[in-house]
């Protein structure tokens, strides 16, 4: 699928939204429910009886499949999940409920005795190596019983609605459901045309699926006549290793895949609609929940199976994914993602030196600057820079390394360098928040201050740790 959308791969993009307190948010998930069943094991020999390996059945592991996935990864990441569907009177059906009331679901299944609940075994040795389903159709009464269900939930207040269809039968009249829903409503379809979906906040269809509603390439006109006519608030079109496909009111988005290894695209799916609908009812938009399914569905094919992420693992992953300039940015990019910082009221700090030999007093100082704000500037003299101010010899390290080292530091955001003799010029185009120096200074003697304090910013001077300096290291080291 091509299209003409703008894509999402600034630094600030990576730059996601706070992910926000999801306990008191409450999702009803509907749609077909399945077990997924892993036999694992050994394959050590060719069958006599065939040409295929004869697996020596080790462990057996059962995970909640289809909706009952997407139930999973809501409760995962901290929200109230309850659970509508319909399972048979049967052992996976008993399997499903308990799985699933011990993670904190509120499980409101139909029980309906001439059916079984879906089936899937999956043969695993090191890969997978063989899928058997075993599934029917809901009957029709069982599946109105549970939209019946899932009516009363949603006409009692909940703060969002996933509807997950995998085309079993239980999802026979969504309309239905979305017209009643006064909260956001994500669904996740499968072969039904987009119009059974009318009235939808977001469809989540895959490449596949949204290429059979489109007649045209996926351009931004295309895919704005598709949503005006189905009455679709916006589509979030999952592409796999390109990553997603936002069209909502805005235009078209692509947001790029984060680069995984990707062990099992199992459930992938189900835990972005999870995670769609959970911040949507945190409050998010659809272009920022969009961003974060798409890091987490990055954390899950990372795993085997079906698999969820926790809010947790989310909240880390975007810390580390907020970070991705480490290293040595140019000015013009460091200018931008200062603006973008600003504008998500985050307070700028900035400090700068030769940093050539990293010490303790050096970390110390660093993590104590990045406390007085959200983001640190760390301006490093070039080498020539250096040179001229500490004499031939000097820098020790050269500034790729030194960049290298001092952007690994934890409280460190970006990495700057300067040529001049001072950081003057940078203070004037950057105008942080805070400008900071360490040593025997008064506010008045750092270089910059007038800079700093005539737009209204501030300039704090920090404490070094005694009898550590890079002069003094190298002084030793020469005296042997």
């Amino acid at each position: 699928m091509t299209t003409n959308a703008s894509t999402d791969s600034s630094a600030a993009a990576a730059a996601f939204p706070e992910l926000p307190p999801l306990q008191r948010v409450h999702v009803l998930v509907f749609g077909d429910l399945m077990l997924d069943r892993y036999w694992h094991g050994p394959a050590q020999r060719i069958s006599q009886e065939a040409p295929v390996p004869v697996v020596a059945v080790e462990r057996v592991v059962d995970r909640p499949g289809g909706a009952a996935n997407v139930a999973l990864n809501v409760a995962a990441l901290g929200a109230r999940c309850t659970l509508v569907g319909v399972v048979g009177d049967d052992a996976a059906g008993v399997a499903l409920r308990q799985t699933l009331a011990a993670a904190g679901v509120e499980c409101e299944f139909v029980t309906a005795a001439d059916y079984a609940t879906p089936l899937k075994i999956r043969v695993v040795s090191g890969q997978q190596i063989l899928r058997a389903d075993f599934e029917q159709s809901v009957p029709a009464a069982a599946a109105q019983r549970a939209l019946d269900a899932a009516l009363r939930l949603a006409g009692a207040g909940v703060d969002a609605l996933v509807i997950e269809d995998y085309d079993k039968g239980t999802v026979a009249a969504a309309g239905e459901l979305i017209a009643a829903c006064g909260a956001p409503v994500v669904v996740d379809p499968k072969t039904k045309p987009l119009t059974a979906y009318a009235g939808a906040t977001v469809v989540k269809p895959n490449v596949e699926e949204a290429g059979r509603w489109l007649d045209a390439p996926a351009d931004d006109q295309a895919l704005a006549t598709l949503r005006a006519e189905h009455d679709v608030g916006a589509l979030v079109i999952t592409r796999g290793a390109q990553g997603m496909l936002v069209a909502d009111a805005a235009g078209a988005l692509s947001i790029p895949a984060r680069r995984v290894d990707v062990f099992d695209v199992t459930g992938a799916g189900d835990t972005v609609a999870a995670c769609l609908g959970t911040v949507l009812a945190a409050g998010l938009d659809v272009r920022a929940a969009a961003r974060l399914a798409n890091l987490a569905g990055s954390v899950v094919v990372a795993k085997e199976g079906t698999a969820t992420v926790s809010a947790p693992e989310l909240r880390a992953l975007m810390r580390a994914e907020a970070r991705v300039d480490r290293g040595l940015l140019r000015r013009e990019r460091l200018l931008a993602a200062i603006s973008e910082a600003r504008a998500r009221g985050e307070v700028i700090v900035f400090t700068n030196g030769c940093f050539d030999i990293l010490h303790a007093g050096h970390v110390g100082y660093l993590e104590e600057a990045r406390e007085l704000g959200d983001r640190l500037v760390v301006a490093l003299n070039t080498d020539a820079s250096v040179r001229r101010l500490k004499g031939e010899g000097r820098p020790v390290n050269p500034l790729d390394r030194r960049a290298q080292v001092i952007g690994a530091l934890a409280a460190v955001d970006w990495v700057v360098a300067f040529d001049e003799d001072t950081p003057e010029s940078l203070l004037e185009a950057l105008r942080p928040d805070v400008l900071v120096k360490g040593g025997d200074y008064t506010p008045a003697e750092v270089v910059g201050a007038g800079i700093v304090e005539a737009y209204g910013g501030a300039v704090r001077v920090l404490s070094l740790v005694p009898d550590v300096s890079t002069s003094g290291l190298i002084d030793r080291l020469r005296d042997g």
